[in-house]
């Protein structure tokens, strides 16, 4: 399987956990606690289950990305922009406001990881350029890394710190595929409900062939915004 499929198949499941998550999640009860209709609870269920996939795939993919892009420094920028046109449409479909710091958009939190693999390589780097400092290096670039998983904690992005963890683990584990999805499985298994995300791990990541596969690049980051602005329509015709 390419890298291109692996984001189709994020796409599509992520889209399945917002439909729940912004628009379904409406109809699961009224104001005296009971459903909206019958199956409602039950639906919202299923679709933020089949959406656990797709957060441990954009985490792959960011790994891939880290260690194939020709820049990185327009890599980190692209996300940058990105997260912040995604945050008026994410408070709008998740929270019904157009400025709300309890939770922020999830290219924050894929910024955050990919910002502390460059601080892990910076060390690495450094590490042997240096021999005589290597120890100052190798620490230097793991509290870089470790800072990362602080602040994505801190500013509430989506899966915090633990998806920030969860790249690290991909990088660090990356040509131990078995191991990799050991690893970012138990990782993912820390959150509420998170334990549904097994297919990223049993049935995709471990079946990539290691090619970038056809398809835009530029298209998940336009669609996460737009979708998200559809999303908060629907919500403000349905209240």
């Amino acid at each position: 399987m390419s890298g291109a499929a692996i984001k189709r198949i994020a796409v599509i499941t992520m889209l399945t956990d917002h439909l729940g998550a912004a628009f379904f999640y409406i109809f699961t009860s009224s104001y005296d606690g009971t459903a909206a209709f019958a199956g409602a609870d039950l639906c919202y269920q299923m679709l933020r289950i089949v959406g656990r996939t797709s957060f441990p795939l954009f985490c792959f993919l960011i790994v891939e990305g880290f260690l194939h892009t020709r820049s990185m420094g327009r890599y980190m920028l692209r996300l940058f922009v990105f997260a912040l046109l995604s945050e008026l449409p994410f408070d709008l479909a998740f929270h019904d406001s157009m400025w709300d710091m309890s939770m922020q958009n999830v290219f924050f939190t894929l910024l955050f990881g990919l910002l502390a693999l460059f601080a892990l390589r910076w060390g690495q780097e450094k590490c042997m350029a240096r021999a005589g400092r290597w120890k100052l290096c190798y620490v230097t670039g793991w509290i870089g890394a470790a800072v990362c998983v602080c602040v994505a904690q801190l500013f509430r992005t989506d899966y915090g710190g633990v998806g920030v963890v969860l790249i690290l683990v991909l990088y660090l584990l990356r040509n131990e595929r078995v191991w990799a999805c050991m690893g970012g499985y138990a990782v993912m298994c820390l959150g509420a409900m998170e334990s549904w995300c097994f297919p990223a791990f049993l049935f995709f990541l471990p079946v990539y062939n290691g090619e970038r596969g056809t398809g835009s690049k530029y298209f998940f980051y336009f669609f996460y915004p737009v979708h998200l602005l559809a999303l908060a329509g629907v919500r403000i015709l349905c209240l």
